[in-house]
């Protein structure tokens, strides 16, 4: 079977003839070895993100928060299964704060709640600095990065890899090779990224194997 650089990202996003299911844990990719990180699509089994909406007791309680949460990024490095991890805050109302976090699967996010600095940091916060904590978790079905060029005007529309997503957002725009602003690492730990070493959540196949045995 014949698989065309058109087909091999709409299987992997299930939306192909093969039908593939966004959890199947299958990267597609394409024959040439000349690829970018964005033009090799791996969809993680599970991939999970954690949103955690919170309110501080006090500002004071805020201000303490930050010390501690500020090593946060010294244990999450050393997880192979963290992804991301940013803080936000609402421009409405500066009281109110969004955690998200991005994680390989939900047995990854759960080491992290097993991590000893974790447990220490989740006890302090609970015993009267934190007001309010909304959390939710999601699994991830699609990925995709939209970019107009400020220089050129030139239109990105593609699905790419989550598990790589610091190497695609540090390409160059194809056609005038601008650099798009990425956010790097802070030492408040208010941005941590790290890209993924494939692993066995994601099975790899090469174009000339055919798509359709593989995703049976």
């Amino acid at each position: 079977m014949d698989v065309t650089d058109t087909d091999q990202v709409s299987l992997a996003h299930g939306q192909g003839d093969g039908g593939a299911d966004a959890r199947s844990g299958v990267t597609i990719l394409p024959s040439r070895r000349d690829r970018t990180p964005s033009e090799r699509i791996t969809i993680y089994v599970g991939v999970y993100l954690s949103m955690q909406r919170v309110r501080f007791s006090s500002p004071d309680a805020y201000e303490k928060f930050k010390v501690v949460f500020a090593d946060t990024r010294n244990h999450l490095m050393g997880l192979p299964g963290f992804i991301h991890l940013t803080w936000w805050e609402h421009p409405d109302d500066p009281g109110w704060f969004n955690e998200v976090s991005m994680w390989s699967s939900e047995e990854a996010l759960r080491d992290w709640h097993m991590n000893t600095y974790h447990k220490y940091a989740k006890a302090w916060a609970a015993n009267g600095a934190i007001m309010e904590d909304i959390i939710n978790n999601f699994e991830l079905t699609s990925t995709r990065l939209l970019r107009i060029c400020p220089c050129c005007g030139e239109f990105q529309d593609k699905a790419y890899d989550l598990g790589a997503e610091q190497a695609v957002l540090r390409e160059q725009c194809p056609k005038c090779t601008f650099h798009f602003p990425v956010l790097a690492e802070q030492p408040t730990s208010f941005a941590v990224f790290k890209d993924l070493v494939p692993g066995p959540g994601a099975e790899t196949l090469s174009a000339d194997e055919g798509l359709e045995p593989a995703l049976m």
